[in-house]
């Protein structure tokens, strides 16, 4: 039998409505970290402060907002430059002209970007649900909620720990940091200004720093006492590399030598979940390799990304059905992420791993 959203809800105790109505969940679980990914993303468009506030009710220790800039210097909480996909910018006729195409990390892209808009243009749009068609449910909350900024985060995490008695965390990442910093708009210094004055640089705070990029993190581990994450793709290389003609990749980085290296100026690594445990041709998981030992060597924890529920994110092994948006089993692949040896994890769901570590305590 398919399972639909509505069902996975019902199973963990969370109610599909609104974030206040959903239970809050105060109870400590062990140390294994969940990360709220881009908030409580299976069930409201990412990146809204309802999407945040969910997962932390829902019992993530952190929230994750990917950070990118306004045209005057202000951090907010996107997936990506291009906020075409994620706002209804295109419903908005005085901004038609800022439509445009740039190059981001070597790809053509046609939209419009934050960094074309000042914090109060971009304060005048509204979210939406980026994959509409594989989550339709989020659809009902499209225009109403604004696009927050990283300030914006930050307070509710405080007023969050308050209310549930539990400390919140904050996960943000630099998003294209190469891209910004050539357009003079550097993510680096508003991040470690806003860290600063919110008492969150030092090495008790409950934050990571992640990038896709590893100079940035370099550089951060100068000025930030919170600890730095090295995020890696399954292909490709850091683009901060591409630009500088550095030959090496993600796979250099995850091989025992690179990991060595990344244990320099980071505590973690935030790996694509196959290079942990691949996929045959068919969807179906394989052998895990050596990553999380090898990580672990080095002194790095390991959280890895993404979890969702849906069929269409999940390996064949745990799909329900044919049908993309239905959900299938995140429970046993999360279990069988966990019996890998990671200690954390990112999801759209936090309440399934929230309930998954309950049910297999």
């Amino acid at each position: 039998m398919a399972v639909t959203a509505a069902t996975a809800l019902a199973l963990v105790g969370a109610a599909p409505a609104t974030a206040d109505r959903t239970p809050d969940t105060t109870t400590a679980h062990d140390d294994f970290t969940i990360v709220g990914h881009r908030g409580a993303s299976g069930y409201r468009p990412e990146h809204t402060l309802a999407s945040y506030e969910l997962a932390a009710r829902m019992g993530a220790d952190f929230i994750e907002p990917d950070l990118v800039t306004t045209k005057d210097g202000v951090l907010v909480a996107r997936h990506e430059p291009e906020i075409g996909g994620t706002t209804d910018v295109a419903d908005h006729p005085e901004f038609a002209d800022r439509k445009t195409t740039k190059s981001l990390d070597g790809v053509n892209v046609t939209g419009w970007f934050a960094e074309d808009f000042t914090l109060a243009e971009l304060k005048t749009l509204r979210a939406k649900e980026r994959i509409p068609d594989l989550r339709q449910q989020n659809t009902i909350y499209d225009g109403r909620y604004e696009v927050p900024t990283l300030q914006e985060v930050i307070d509710l995490a405080k007023r969050l720990s308050r209310e549930l008695r539990r400390e919140i965390g904050i996960y943000p990442e630099t998003k294209h940091p190469t891209y910004f910093e050539k357009q003079g708009l550097a993510l680096e210094p508003p991040l470690v200004r806003t860290l600063t004055r919110n008492g969150l640089n030092r090495p008790s705070a409950k934050v990571y720093v992640q990038s896709f990029e590893v100079t940035n993190l370099i550089e951060l581990r100068r000025v930030l006492r919170v600890p730095l994450v090295q995020l890696t793709s399954a292909s490709g290389a850091p683009f901060d590399f591409v630009a500088a003609g550095d030959p090496r990749t993600y796979a250099d980085i995850v091989s025992p030598a690179g990991l060595r290296d990344v244990a320099k100026y980071a505590k973690g690594l935030g790996p694509e979940k196959s290079q942990i445990i691949p996929r045959d041709a068919a969807g179906f998981l394989t052998t895990p390799t050596t990553l999380v030992t090898d990580a672990h060597r080095a002194g790095l924890k390991v959280h890895p990304y993404t979890f969702r529920a849906e069929n269409a994110f999940l390996p064949a092994d745990f799909r329900s059905s044919a049908v993309p948006s239905q959900y299938g089993d995140l429970f046993a692949e999360i279990a069988a992420f966990r019996a890998a040896g990671i200690d954390g994890l990112f999801t759209d769901n936090p309440d399934v791993a929230v309930a998954q570590e309950q049910l297999a305590a």
